[in-house]
């Protein structure tokens, strides 16, 4: 059974940071990517950034500049390494993994991430 615990998260001020991080465990099969997705109320899950094994990186637009993910593929983990946070980043953040052969995607059970002043 795969298990993606997410930390970080939490209420920030608009200009500030979070860092939000995801540990992957449970399966034998390499990771093929790991992201972060989030939604905010009311509307759809959208993604935020991704990165594969071999470290290409994948940005929304709205995020790109602001947000840096990184992966240790030897931990399973992955981050997100969030500046410069704006009211309309507020949602709730998931992380996900894409295993093995077949690209089974798991989900964790998300982080809710707040900026207001």
């Amino acid at each position: 059974q795969v298990q993606l615990v997410e930390s970080g998260g939490g209420l920030v001020q608009p200009g500030g940071s979070l860092r939000l991080s995801c540990a992957a465990s449970g399966r034998s099969f390499t990771i093929n990517a790991m992201g972060y997705y989030r939604q905010a109320p009311g509307k759809q899950r959208e993604l935020v950034a991704t990165i594969t094994n071999g470290g290409s990186t994948n940005y929304a637009d709205s995020v790109k500049g602001r947000f840096t993910i990184s992966r240790d593929n030897a931990k399973n983990t992955v981050a997100l390494q969030m500046n410069s946070l704006k009211p309309e980043d507020t949602a709730v953040y998931y992380c996900n993994a894409v295993y093995g052969p077949f690209s089974v995607g798991y989900w964790g059970k998300g982080t809710l991430v707040t900026v207001s002043s």
